[in-house]
């Protein structure tokens, strides 16, 4: 008889669906030619067909269940424990992804600096790099403790052993696209060698108790390489924000089952390393242009965090047929519905302008309450209007024109008093909920027009 080829099984690049066959779009995911094919190994199965399987395990009652103290150490980084939820969780399986460049390694490097500083045992294994590229980095960090070990491998056999042996508190693996596994054929970096690593190392995470921290490729749209079950099997998703040009970083977790999903943290990229930015309101607004037509300071929530950021808004008559709009560190389609609702609610002809919006300073801001902002400062620059420079503004703007309100809306205010802003616009319901704020500084806007009306 023949021997036959090779078993072969077709992945989803996008979410790690399997299938015996290619596909042009995967029936789970919807995304188009993103099927590779890999070799896979038998796998032995025990038992007859018609035995009955006696299991050790036995289900326990919700109540019988002891939750303990959930116990956690800090990392040395007020801006990373805030993101991580409190702190690190021993066992947990942290991924971190972001551009090339942006800054990932040096956090790890410093998170690896701090925990052996407080008398933590680290283990450092990079796949891309040799231990003299790593300690010249180090070495632009500052001074580490003899318990920061560094290990150049990428054998997971080898990295298990070594692990084992030194039982570390806390391991880095630089990039987990560059470890693979014996017993699987395919290359390294592929979709089977990515999900079985990152089996393993949840294996040797939750045996251990030990924290696991995977340094995770991007690509061109900015989701992590490999499959997305990549991010269903570990316990916290961290991406790392920011243009590489430019000095600022935003960390911000996509997924975490020991905390929230909606806190950042912010760097400052300098040369002896990522510096927390532990007010990232007064960054964003350093170097405010002051009565400029189409500036508007919004007051945004990331998480539990107050934070204030400038919306510049530019529009102009159009050259073309077709006007041009660009929105950068918002959503484009917000900004065009947005506009819409001007030109009907309002009377203004935008469809024979051309529309640019930024939000200042690199951040990413999708919050509906950035809306009002968005607004006026579209308005400013299209009436020539200026906003006066102490006043601050946040509201969800509606379809009809209305201003709706917003959550936490007393934090909001006080961040911009602190700031030194002496009035601040919300929407009517919120002002009429605030106690504890001067009255007057609030300004109430319950539509578009009453808005408008109170820049003039």
């Amino acid at each position: 008889m023949a021997k036959g080829r090779p078993s072969t099984v077709f992945f989803c690049n996008e979410c790690g669906y399997e299938s015996s066959k290619w596909m042009g779009q995967c029936p789970a995911c919807k995304a188009w030619n993103t099927f590779v094919e890999e070799p896979v190994g038998k796998t032995a199965r025990s038992g007859s067909t018609g035995s009955v399987r006696m299991s050790a395990s036995k289900p326990t009652s919700v109540k019988d269940v002891s939750l303990g103290e959930l116990k956690r150490y800090q990392t040395g980084m007020s801006e990373l424990d805030r993101v991580l939820g409190g702190g690190i969780v021993p066992g947990s399986l942290v991924l971190v992804g972001g551009d090339p460049g942006i800054g990932k390694s040096t956090l790890l490097l410093q998170v690896c600096r701090n925990l052996s500083s407080s008398g933590h045992k680290v283990l450092y294994i990079s796949g891309e790099e040799s231990l003299a590229q790593i300690k010249m980095r180090a070495m632009r960090i500052g001074e580490f403790e003899d318990d920061t070990l560094l290990l150049c491998e990428t054998n997971l056999t080898d990295i298990e052993d070594v692990i084992r042996h030194n039982r570390p508190e806390a391991v880095i693996i630089d990039s987990i696209q560059t470890m693979f596994s014996e017993n699987i054929t395919s290359a390294p970096g592929s979709v089977s060698q990515v999900r079985e690593a990152t089996n393993t190392l949840m294996t040797i995470a939750k045996s251990l108790s030990v924290t696991v921290f995977i340094v995770g490729h991007v690509t061109k749209e900015g989701t992590v390489a490999g499959p997305r079950v990549l991010e269903h099997m570990v316990d916290t998703v961290l991406y790392f924000e920011g243009d590489r040009y430019l000095s600022y970083r935003v960390l911000r977790a996509v997924k975490n089952r020991f905390g929230s999903t909606n806190e950042i943290g912010v760097f400052e990229m300098r040369t002896e390393g990522l510096v927390e930015v532990p007010d990232p309101s007064e960054i964003m607004l350093n170097g405010r242009p002051q009565d400029s037509p189409g500036s508007c300071v919004v007051c945004a929530m990331e998480g539990t965090r107050p934070m204030l950021v400038e919306i510049q808004a530019l529009v102009t008559r159009t050259s073309f047929g077709i006007p041009r709009r660009q929105a950068t560190g918002t959503d484009y389609n917000r900004m065009n519905l947005l506009m819409a609702v001007l030109e009907k609610r309002l009377g203004l002809k935008m469809s024979e302008c051309d529309a640019y919006l930024n939000v200042a300073g690199g951040m990413k801001m999708n919050e509906p309450a950035i809306d009002l902002g968005i607004a006026l400062s579209v308005v400013s620059s299209f009436k020539d209007i200026v906003i006066p420079s102490d006043m601050a503004v946040f509201g969800e703007v509606g379809l009809l024109g209305e201003v709706r309100s917003v959550s936490q809306a007393e934090q909001r205010a006080s961040e911009a008093i602190k700031m030194g802003f002496t009035k601040i616009m919300m929407p009517g319901a919120n002002a009429s909920a605030l106690k504890n704020l001067p009255a007057d500084r609030i300004i109430a806007a319950d539509n578009l027009r009453d808005a408008i009306k109170q820049l003039s």
